[in-house]
């Protein structure tokens, strides 16, 4: 049984689908989808973390864009 929704693992093109797991992998995922997702998959990271979490999770790695944008919105 997957672990992520289908309209969620989209986006992880370059990943093993199969092992990705929200529990073990809560930062990673939730960068990607900030990064490349698209509304509906935001809204579901929205329901599975706080938005302190995720503003906590705001990486150097992602593109500078993504992380301003997501900066100003979480203030």
């Amino acid at each position: 049984m997957p672990n992520l929704p289908k309209f969620v693992t989209k986006f992880f093109w370059g990943d093993d689908t199969k092992t990705l797991s929200f529990s073990k992998h809560k930062k990673y995922i939730s960068q990607t989808l900030l990064e490349k997702g698209n509304l509906r998959s935001i809204k579901w990271l929205f329901k599975k973390q706080s938005k302190k979490t995720i503003k906590k999770n705001l990486s150097s790695k992602m593109s500078k864009k993504s992380r301003n944008f997501w900066k100003l919105y979480l203030n």
